[in-house]
């Protein structure tokens, strides 16, 4: 069983940021989703902080890949960076090749400043 996974929502700087911690795996990312979809929808700019993030599943990855394919195909475009920091996370963006289809950061404030 799968640890409960929390997402919360806030603003800074003038960015949508979204923040997962806990466990992304197929019961809990139907969480991320809801948290993504009223951001992606609204939102220019999005980061999805995955710092407190310790497992990502194939799961996980389609709800990311989803949510920024509808953040780019809007009008205007707009655009989407993680914040992973978790060695095992990041990983998982590597073996995939994900990490040349999203824009990757270390820390909250670099994805912000980006």
């Amino acid at each position: 069983m799968s640890k409960l996974l929390e997402v919360s929502q806030s603003t800074v700087d003038g960015v949508r940021v979204v923040r997962a911690v806990g466990e992304v795996d197929v019961a809990t990312a139907p969480m991320l989703h809801e948290g993504l979809e009223a951001v992606v929808t609204s939102a220019q700019r999005v980061v999805v902080d995955l710092t407190g993030v310790t497992f990502l599943d194939s799961t996980g990855l389609g709800v990311l890949i989803a949510s920024n394919r509808q953040l780019a195909g809007r009008d205007g475009g707009g655009s989407m960076r993680l914040v992973v920091s978790h060695p095992l996370v990041l990983r998982v963006f590597e073996v995939t090749g994900l990490n040349s289809v999203f824009r990757i950061c270390p820390t909250l404030e670099e994805a912000l400043a980006q």
